[in-house]
């Protein structure tokens, strides 16, 4: 990692970026945008992954969350969405979650042992997977209307953000040629166990 990027992480917070609470994917949406349009990413943002947190149960427990009221910081979403930015060259590999308590970003190692923490003993219902989306993908194809975020009666069960609703760009773009791995071509990623997700990063070109 180079002086400037360094310089340019150290000089970052997470209240610098946009964030509803409640609204993580479109937190990661906009926050995959800044870190492209400010040189701390690629400019395509091809060094960049979004990755969903959830299961069938929509019951996932997560450490250090500033939502949380308990001193350890868990708490049970049902869905999270944060951006995972790999690094080459034997660098750390970054997690950005602006609803984390830990440093931001956040070493993808560190991240993994505080926050989803895999030795921790779980119930079945409570196992977690990863969906992992390449972010020129995620970002060419993400629309949101907000109906999830309205009960049976049409009502709003959190606030939502004072924006239009996202659309999806140009869903015939032209996206980055890689056919290493499906997280390169797939429109809705690959789904990962919790306990594979360093080794992920760790093996992806």
């Amino acid at each position: 990692m180079t002086t400037l990027e360094l310089q340019q992480l150290n000089s970052l917070d997470a209240s610098d970026f946009n964030h509803t609470p409640c609204y993580c994917e479109e937190n990661v949406y906009f926050l995959c945008k800044k870190l492209c349009s400010n040189g701390i990413a690629d400019a395509q943002g091809s060094d960049l992954f979004v990755v969903f947190i959830s299961n069938d149960n929509k019951q996932i427990p997560l450490w250090h969350q500033k939502a949380s009221n308990r001193a350890d910081g868990v708490i049970l979403w049902d869905y999270h969405a944060i951006c995972i930015q790999r690094k080459r060259d034997g660098d750390t590999h970054l997690v950005w979650d602006l609803d984390s308590s830990l440093p931001f970003p956040c070493p993808l190692a560190t991240y993994v042992s505080e926050t989803v923490r895999p030795s921790f003993q779980l119930f079945s219902e409570f196992q977690r997977f990863f969906r992992v989306v390449h972010a020129p993908i995620f970002l060419c194809h993400f629309a949101s209307d907000r109906r999830h975020m309205k009960d049976s009666e049409g009502n709003w069960t959190a606030q939502p953000p004072t924006y239009e609703t996202i659309v999806a760009e140009d869903v015939g773009k032209n996206l980055p040629a890689d056919l290493t791995s499906a997280v390169y071509s797939q429109k809705h990623g690959v789904v990962i166990g919790e306990a594979q997700l360093e080794e992920f990063f760790s093996q992806i070109s």
